[in-house]
């Protein structure tokens, strides 16, 4: 099957965003769920895929591509409303994605159907993988969602009940997933036992949705009815709403707080912290550590502007806009190299009505591999900016991620082999700060959850894998 490369980007990204929808009330189901996509753009812009079930009939559409270019008009009309629908958005953390990965993902067994949308990353996928092809298995693809698939459905052929088999396969599956699942007559959501990804729980009328972040439930005018707790499986059936919960809990939660920092729309809730309070919060805490002096504070957009209007709120230097984004940008312009500088040049420009003559703080919320930060500060002195001073709302990355953001080789991260003196000089900074550890635990405090905080310290609240990435992330791992 054909392949297409997918380019680095200069952003961590997560893997994708997850829906479900148990119709009640004669919604457009497939109306419902495509809105819903919609607000999950953000966390996947690689795939889109609905999957509805008609009376125990399944039916899938999806294709690489945005939401816009997957679902146009005419694909819609043709797509018939159902009693339980499932939809999921794509980020890869791989550099070439084929069909076979895209969910949701329909699996046809023994004891029937089910369609599966994951988000996350199974830690101890290559171990679970060897068993299931010793006993014949075929995979077509290395999705997380192929293989907690193929162990649900090995589970259900000795248990009573999809209940029981999807509990049965939480205790084997290690790492980080939020998943829903469609089933002839039921829609399941589970999340791991750390908590690592968000997925909460939502009413349209007397209807369902189970999905990655609230922002969707508010998006399709449902309400917010609480978050999917870590180790726990929600399932929506003709009988009402069940709640169930592992046998073997962690002992404390780890849900990534790299949500708050970037990944997360900024109207979401997450385990009762506002991603927008939070972001603010890291601004007034950055000019704690970093009063710099200067006559305007821009962000970068989009992910930096919000922690750029703390600052400004916290040190009384007034907040204003530095760039321009360009939002319709094609994403096949070029290849490679050249594609990238095109990219750059082409999707943010500076205001320089704004900036000539000026010392501009630019707040940004993180430095990857540093091409991009090294770009935004040559817009700005082009612009006439005279001092250009940038802000991370977040640590330096110096490790990678195992649990679902696109943190996975070490050697492309910045951090790891410059220190913030020689970053600074590299993208030729005035000065750059980053914030501390402590203070971005400040920032979500109020959730009264433990974060996982691994990419910034290289401490990891849960078990890392020893195989199969091994050759990428060569260092050694600390657990807590």
């Amino acid at each position: 099957m054909k392949s297409i490369a997918i380019p680095q980007s200069e952003k961590a990204m997560d893997e994708c965003g997850v829906f479900g929808f148990y119709n009640n009330d004669g919604f457009d189901s497939i109306a419902v769920t495509h809105d819903a996509l919609y607000g999950l753009q953000h966390r996947g812009q690689i795939s889109a895929g609905i999957t509805v079930n008609d009376g125990g009939n399944f039916s899938t559409v999806k294709e690489l591509g945005m939401v816009s270019e997957v679902f146009p008009p005419k694909v819609i009309a043709k797509m018939h409303s159902g009693k339980i629908t499932v939809g999921h958005v794509r980020y890869t953390t791989n550099q070439s994605l084929d069909r076979a990965a895209n969910q949701p993902l329909v699996l046809r067994y023994k004891e029937g159907s089910l369609a599966i949308a994951a988000n996350g990353a199974i830690t101890n996928f290559p171990e679970i993988r060897k068993e299931l092809e010793r006993g014949g298995a075929i995979f077509q693809s290395n999705s997380n969602a192929e293989l907690m698939g193929y162990v649900i459905a090995t589970e259900r052929c000795s248990t009573d009940n999809l209940e029981d088999a999807v509990l049965n396969a939480m205790e084997k599956l290690k790492g980080a997933y939020s998943t829903v699942i469609c089933a002839p007559s039921r829609l399941i959501g589970f999340r791991d036992s750390f908590g690592f990804r968000p997925l909460c729980i939502g009413k349209l009328g007397n209807s369902y949705m189970i999905t990655s972040e609230s922002c969707v439930i508010d998006s399709v005018g449902g309400e917010f009815v609480r978050d999917v707790a870590p180790g726990e499986m929600v399932v929506i059936d003709e009988d009402g709403f069940h709640s169930y919960h592992q046998k073997t809990v962690s002992e404390k939660t780890s849900l990534c707080i790299f949500e708050y920092v970037y990944v997360a729309r900024p109207d979401s809730v997450i385990d009762g912290v506002s991603v927008h309070s939070a972001r603010i919060k890291a601004g007034e805490l950055l000019y704690q550590e970093y009063p710099i002096e200067a006559d305007m504070v821009c962000g970068v957009p989009d992910s930096g502007v919000i922690a750029a209007e703390g600052y400004a709120k916290a040190s009384g230097i007034p907040f204003g806009m530095g760039f321009m984004k360009n939002k319709y940008i094609g994403r096949k312009v070029g290849t490679g190299v050249a594609k990238k500088k095109r990219l750059m040049q082409t999707k943010l420009t500076a205001l320089k009505s704004n900036v000539e003559g000026k010392r501009i703080i630019v707040i940004d919320d993180s430095i990857v591999r540093g091409e991009t930060t090294k770009h935004i500060v040559r817009l700005l002195r082009e612009a006439g900016a005279t001092e250009v001073h940038i802000l991370i709302s977040s640590p330096p990355f110096i490790a990678p991620c195992y649990f679902g953001i696109d943190i996975h080789d070490r050697e492309e991260l910045i951090a790891t082999k410059l220190s913030v003196e020689e970053i600074q000089a590299s993208i030729g900074a005035d000065s750059l700060g980053y914030l501390s550890v402590e203070s971005l635990h400040k920032s979500v405090e109020s959730a009264g959850i433990s974060l996982c905080d691994g990419c910034f310290t290289e401490q990891y609240a849960a078990e890392v894998p020893t195989t199969f990435f091994v050759d990428k992330y060569a260092n050694k791992i600390k657990n807590k």
